[in-house]
C-alpha cells in the first residue's frame, strides 16, 4: 500500500490527510495522476464514495484538477506555493502589503475589479490609515479628547443589566431586528432627548444606528447628491468633510469665531444643500452658538431649502447654567436632523448612536439603514434601554458633569498658575476638553513643543488638522480633561510649562 491511513478520525478524513501529505511533501509531483477511485477504494479497502469524498475535496482546497475524461491530477501550483509568493511579494514591499488604487477606473485582464468612484473620491480624500480611536501612547499625562471617563462609568450596572437581557432573550429578539432600531430603545431614547436635550420627537423619528458616522453617511445617501454644495464650520470635525468627499459633495467652507458658526456668513453664499454643524460645543473650538445665530441658521436654511444636521456630541456636559436646549427644538419648518451617541455619555466601543429625522423622512431613512446593515445589534440596545428607564443614564451624567466641572477647574487653575498671561484655554464652558492658545508660539513650532512635552510624559494635540482653510499663525492645541485625575491634570500643565519654557 503507497499510502497509509492513520486510524484517527472518519476514513474520509483520513483518506483525505494522507493524499494531502504525500502531495506536500512532493512524494506525489506536481501533474501526478491520481489513481482511479475505484482501484484506490480497493488498495485502502474503504467504499469509493469515501475515496470520492477525499478527492472532492482536495479539488476544493486547490490540491488536485481535474481533467474531463482523463481523471485527477495533482494541481501544477498548490495553495502554499501562492501563500510563499504573496509573502515574498509582501517582504519585497517592505514586510507589509500596500493597497494602491488604480490611477484611472479601467478593467485590466488578471487585475483587482475596478473601484466604483465613490471609493475611488474615497482613497483620493480619506487617510489610508483613518481610524477613529486615537493612538494609545504610554504618556502618564495625556490630554487625549474625544474619550469619557473609563473610570466614572456604572459598569456594574451594566453588565447586570446585560446579563439580565442575556438570560431572558427570546426567540424573536435573537432574529433579525425592526429597521429603525429596537422599538423600546426607540420610546425610551425620545422620553430621554425629550428631558435632557429638549429634542422635540415620536419614537417614529429616531432612527438607531451604529455610531455618528453612520447617521452622517445615511444622511449623505438620502439627501446629498455628488455635485451638490454642503456648508461646514471652519475649523470642523473631520468625519463630516471625510464623509462628504467620499460622497463627491462640494464643501462650502464658513467660519467660525468664539460663539461658534458665524451664520451671517451663509445669508450671501452661494446655493447649498445642507450644512453641518455642532452648535452645543464647536468642534474643536468649544463655541457655543447663542440663540440669536440659532434662529438666524434656521430661518436661512428655510429659506434656501436646506436641511441642518445638528451633532451633539457632548451637549449634556456644560458647567455654566443648565445644558442649552437643541438647535432641533427650535425648528418650526422639519430642516433639522438631530445626531448624538453614546461614545461621550458612555463608551465609544458601544456603537449605538441615533439620528432624530423630521417625521416626513423617517421612512426614507429606514430603509436607507436597513440596507446598510439590516439593523444595530438588539442586545445591546435593549441593555441601553433598560439603562435609560431605570434612570441609570440621567444619574451618570449627573456624576460625570459634577466631576467633569472639578477636571476643568483644575485645569484652569493649573494653567494660571504654570503660564498665567502666556496661553489662554478656551471653550470648556463645555464638553470635554478645551483650547490652549499660546500666542507667542509661530504655528510652525507647534510640532517643537508636541516633541518637547512627550519626553516630559505629556500628550497635547494640535487644532491644525481641523481648518478646511489655512490654519491660524499661532499654535494652539486641544486639551482633553476628562480622562485625568485633578492631581494629573496639575503636574501634567506643570510639565507642559516646562517644555514651553525650553524652547
Amino acid at each position: 500500500m503507497w499510502i497509509r491511513l492513520s486510524g484517527e478520525g472518519s476514513l474520509f478524513r483520513q483518506v483525505y490527510g494522507a493524499l494531502r501529505a504525500e502531495i506536500l511533501a512532493r512524494r506525489l509531483a506536481p501533474g501526478t495522476r491520481l489513481p482511479a477511485t475505484r482501484e484506490l477504494a480497493r488498495e485502502l479497502g474503504v467504499s469509493r464514495n469515501t475515496v470520492i469524498q477525499a478527492y472532492e475535496q482536495l479539488l476544493d482546497e486547490g490540491y488536485a484538477a481535474a481533467r474531463t475524461g482523463s481523471g485527477t491530477y495533482v494541481a501544477e501550483i498548490l495553495p502554499e506555493d501562492r501563500v510563499q509568493v504573496r509573502g515574498a511579494k509582501r517582504a519585497a514591499a517592505g514586510g507589509r502589503e500596500v493597497l494602491r488604487a488604480p490611477a484611472r477606473l479601467e478593467r485590466h485582464p488578471g487585475r483587482a475589479p475596478a473601484l466604483a468612484a465613490r471609493a475611488q473620491r474615497a482613497l483620493d480624500a480619506v487617510p489610508r490609515d483613518l481610524a477613529w480611536g486615537m493612538p494609545r501612547r504610554r504618556l502618564p499625562y495625556d490630554f487625549r479628547y474625544g474619550e469619557p471617563a473609563f473610570g466614572d462609568l456604572p459598569l456594574e450596572t451594566w453588565w447586570r443589566l446585560t446579563a439580565r437581557r442575556g438570560r431572558r432573550a427570546t426567540a424573536a429578539q435573537l432574529g433579525y431586528g425592526t429597521p429603525g432600531g429596537a422599538p423600546e430603545l426607540r420610546s425610551a431614547l425620545a422620553g430621554y432627548l425629550q428631558r435632557a436635550r429638549g429634542v422635540r420627537c415620536e419614537p417614529a423619528q429616531v432612527i438607531v444606528v451604529n455610531g455618528t458616522q453612520q447617521a452622517i453617511d445615511l444622511v449623505l445617501r438620502v439627501l446629498v447628491d455628488a455635485g451638490d454644495r454642503v456648508a461646514l464650520e471652519d475649523p470642523h470635525y473631520t468625519g463630516f468633510s471625510f464623509a462628504l468627499r467620499a460622497h463627491g459633495a462640494e464643501i462650502l467652507p464658513v467660519p467660525v469665531d468664539e460663539e461658534g458658526l458665524v451664520a451671517s456668513v451663509l445669508e450671501d453664499a452661494p446655493p447649498f444643500r445642507g450644512v453641518f454643524v455642532t452648535p452645543s460645543h464647536q468642534f474643536p473650538t468649544g463655541g457655543i452658538l447663542p440663540l440669536a445665530r440659532r434662529l438666524q441658521l434656521l430661518a436661512c436654511a428655510a429659506r434656501r431649502g436646506a436641511f441642518v444636521v445638528e451633532d451633539d456630541y457632548d451637549g449634556e456636559f456644560r458647567y455654566d447654567g443648565r445644558p442649552i436646549e437643541c438647535l432641533q427644538g427650535l425648528d418650526e419648518d422639519g430642516r433639522v436632523l438631530y445626531v448624538g451617541s453614546t461614545s461621550k455619555l458612555l463608551f465609544p466601543a458601544l456603537r449605538i448612536g441615533w439620528l432624530v429625522v423630521p417625521e416626513p423622512l423617517a421612512p426614507m431613512f429606514q430603509q436607507a439603514k436597513v440596507l446598510a446593515d439590516t439593523g444595530t445589534a438588539t442586545l445591546e440596545q435593549l441593555v441601553l434601554a433598560d439603562f435609560i428607564l431605570g434612570g441609570h443614564l440621567e444619574r451618570h451624567v449627573r456624576r460625570s458633569r459634577a466631576r467633569n466641572a472639578a477636571r476643568r477647574e483644575a485645569l484652569v487653575a493649573a494653567l494660571d498658575r504654570h503660564l498665567g498671561d502666556e496661553a489662554a484655554l478656551l471653550g470648556t464652558g463645555a464638553g470635554l476638553h478645551g483650547v490652549l492658545s499660546i500666542p507667542r508660539l509661530p504655528m510652525r513650532r507647534e510640532a517643537e513643543l508636541r516633541k518637547a512635552c512627550a519626553a516630559r510624559g505629556v500628550g497635547i494635540y494640535p487644532i491644525a488638522p481641523y481648518y478646511l482653510t489655512r490654519p491660524p499663525p499661532r499654535a494652539a492645541f486641544l486639551l482633553g480633561f476628562s480622562a485625568l485625575e485633578e492631581n494629573e491634570i496639575a503636574e501634567g500643565i506643570g510639565r507642559l510649562a516646562e517644555a514651553l519654557a525650553a524652547l
